[in-house]
């Protein structure tokens, strides 16, 4: 797994979804267990020990709650499984219904009391199966990528240019500006596909001194990104590889990956783009293209561009 795929983003893979599952999970095995080990007290409890049919109905609904416990604890499909606790509650409803209609006195309380605290379960699973829902859909849309490149230059030079935020859209060319707001937090502005600006907060969550720098966005931006660039020493004292590592959902899913390479904007080759100025920047201390084709979308940006030029000689 990568690094970045272990960061939280709250719209995401936030506390209160990633732990549903196996919540319900352990609710159903409780469930499960009672109803196998215990259908006597269970029945006599719910208020149904009168029928005979009870003591049958108890282990088989045991029986399916220890198959949903299965699943969800598997964290396969937890959507799916999360969803058949809601239909077993219904059908479990159903018969409770049935049942409060057949007696009276203090089992038609009982069987009340117990139609109730199921009413209340169904409600808390279908509020957890719908949150588990949306963010398997979120998840489903992030887009991943790594990406490289080598720099001339030592592991210390490149990350502290990387680390000053503010020097990024001097390479990023769909990064309009970032402004730091202390040591970790700061604000970003980019243009999208068609010119959508979108605009997030993000912290830098591990700062490890020419080393690496992992960052994530706060909660309430309509691209969740996380992402960690590594400065690795190159082999035969060739400079450093930056190793850049990203993760991040773009609103419309697939469809807005697929418009974004209509236009030229494939997600991973704008990276490998961004990573090709980066080497640029630093080791020559502007962005270098051929007049066919300028690189940035502001005016500053085109405006520290020049034309390729050739090598002197001494460098060839």
């Amino acid at each position: 797994m990568s690094h970045v795929d272990t960061v939280l983003l709250p719209e995401l893979d936030g506390p209160v979804p990633a732990t549903l599952p196996s919540t319900l999970g352990l609710l159903s095995l409780a469930l499960g267990v009672g109803a196998l080990v215990a259908p006597g007290p269970i029945a006599r409890l719910t208020g149904v020990d009168d029928a005979p049919t009870a003591r049958a109905a108890l282990p088989a609904i045991g029986l399916r709650e220890l198959g949903s416990a299965a699943g969800l604890l598997s964290g396969r499909r937890p959507a799916g499984w999360a969803w058949s606790r809601v239909a077993g509650d219904a059908m479990d409803l159903t018969l409770l219904g049935r049942a409060l209609a057949d007696r009276g006195g203090e089992r038609r309380r009982r069987v009340a009391l117990t139609t109730l605290a199921i009413a209340g379960i169904t409600a808390v699973d279908v509020l957890a199966a719908v949150r588990v829902s949306r963010a398997g859909r979120a998840r489903a849309r992030v887009i991943r990528m790594q990406v490289a490149v080598t720099v001339n230059r030592s592991p210390a030079e490149a990350y502290r240019f990387w680390r000053d935020l503010e020097n990024l859209p001097r390479f990023m060319a769909h990064l309009e500006s970032v402004r730091a707001d202390d040591l970790r937090r700061s604000h970003w502005i980019a243009r999208g596909p068609a010119g959508h600006r979108v605009e997030w907060d993000a912290e830098i969550i591990d700062d490890q001194p020419n080393k690496s720098i992992t960052w994530r966005s706060l909660p309430g931006t309509r691209v969740p990104n996380a992402g960690r660039v590594r400065f690795v020493p190159a082999p035969g004292d060739r400079g450093t590889e930056v190793r850049v590592e990203l993760r991040y959902a773009p609103p419309a899913g697939a469809v807005g990956r697929a418009v974004a390479k209509l236009l030229g904007e494939e997600p991973e080759q704008q990276v490998r783009d961004d990573l090709r100025r980066f080497k640029q920047v630093l080791e020559t201390g502007e962005v270098v293209r051929s007049d066919g084709s300028p690189n940035g979308i502001s005016v500053r940006q085109q405006a520290m561009q020049r034309p390729a030029q050739p090598l002197p000689a001494s460098r060839r």
